[in-house]
């Protein structure tokens, strides 16, 4: 079988391994995808402080059960999206069965159990209500999530922000009520006049830049919520903690390192995607076979128009 290596900054090398061996309560998946994670970037540019080479990413696999160790629960050919640390980049991979989640009718290649999760635990910890105000900046593709998944709790105004003329056009196919160029609008004039100046309950910034923090501090309201769901690596950020103090905001950092909460939140996530309450084949826009995961990263990086998602199909 073959798995991808990252050798060195933007350097791949797919290196042939026997099949892995799996464990009693484990799994052998056949690959069918592996979604390209934003998280993963810095890493591919060389850009990252902790970047230790060789490196296997990939951990946003789907895939159907070609071996099921005896206490594993799978049946031979089940399909399933699957959570792994790495090396999700391969022909074959071997996971606990608690990993793996079913995926019922949904194209594999849409069936990224992992990143929905990340989405779907960022918005229950925020935990917008019935009615609330809630603003989006960053309409990349995790931002579509969270978007996508606060339409389902009944918001009265959701507003989105980003930069980019083509991803707030797709924002508001995907029911936004507002969108906001901040390039060319003030945010925080745009949801003061639609909140009669009050301002938004709660906001998530779904960017990782130092701008997005900023515009997050400046459009929530007293005793909002304040959600920082982009992944901030590289060079330290920086808040105005006196005025987040003041307004006393309620701070939630949607970062998740504890297994369980990863894992309750695929399955919840699959339940939403396996009964068509939420979809995201409108967001997984490129793929490429595993002989251009090179490409992949590339585009990942690049953004050209109409991009959203790269996925690596093996």
């Amino acid at each position: 079988m073959r798995v991808a290596k990252l050798i060195a900054p933007e350097r791949f090398d797919l290196v042939e391994e026997p099949d892995p061996a799996i464990a009693p309560d484990e799994v052998l998946l056949h690959v069918a995808a592996c979604g390209v994670c934003a998280s993963e970037l810095d890493i591919y540019r060389g850009l990252a402080g902790h970047a230790d080479y060789p490196w296997y990413p990939g951990h946003e696999v789907s895939g159907t059960v070609e071996r099921a160790g005896p206490e594993a629960g799978f049946s031979l050919g089940e399909p399933v999206a699957a959570w792994v640390t790495a090396r999700g980049f391969a022909d074959r991979i071997a996971v606990r069965a608690e990993y793996c989640f079913p995926a019922g009718g949904v194209p594999l290649d849409v069936a990224l159990g992992e990143p929905l999760a990340c989405a779907l635990n960022a918005v229950e910890l925020a935990a917008p209500s019935l009615g609330d105000d809630v603003v989006v900046i960053g309409a990349g593709f995790m931002g579509n999530l969270v978007q996508k998944l606060v339409g389902l709790r009944g918001p009265r105004h959701l507003v989105v922000a980003d930069m980019r003329a083509e991803a707030l056009e797709r924002a508001a196919s995907l029911g936004a009520t507002h969108t906001v160029n901040v390039g060319e609008r003030s945010l925080e004039e745009a949801v003061s006049d639609l909140t009669d100046g009050r301002g938004a309950d709660v906001a998530f910034e779904v960017t990782g830049v130092q701008p997005g923090l900023d515009l997050l501090g400046r459009v929530v309201r007293m005793s909002g919520t304040a959600a920082i769901v982009g992944y901030h690596q590289g060079a330290a950020r920086s808040i105005d903690l006196a005025m987040w103090n003041w307004m006393a905001f309620r701070v939630v950092n949607a970062h998740f390192r504890d297994v369980a909460t990863i894992l309750r939140g695929m399955q919840r996530g699959m339940r939403l995607l396996t009964s068509g309450r939420i979809a995201i084949d409108d967001l997984v826009t490129d793929r490429f076979p595993l002989d251009q995961i090179d490409k992949a990263f590339r585009t990942a990086v690049e953004k050209p128009p109409g991009f959203v998602k790269a996925t690596v199909i093996p």
